[in-house]
């Protein structure tokens, strides 16, 4: 089994970890209802995708 042979500083752990960080989603907002809305999906609360009414309003 492989053992390392010098500790880990904690400068080189972090900066391994610098990229494990979770993003915050896009938000855009839909041009029907100006309600926001995540890019690429319906909107939830007018039913409308790319300008044409695709599902009922909840």
């Amino acid at each position: 089994m492989a053992v390392p042979k010098k500790k880990t500083s904690k400068s080189k752990r972090d900066m391994r970890r610098a990229h494990d960080a979770l993003a915050a989603p896009g938000i855009s907002v839909c041009p029907q209802c100006k309600e926001p809305k995540q890019p690429h999906r319906v909107c939830a609360s007018c039913g409308s995708y790319k300008g044409k009414d695709v599902v009922e309003p909840k």
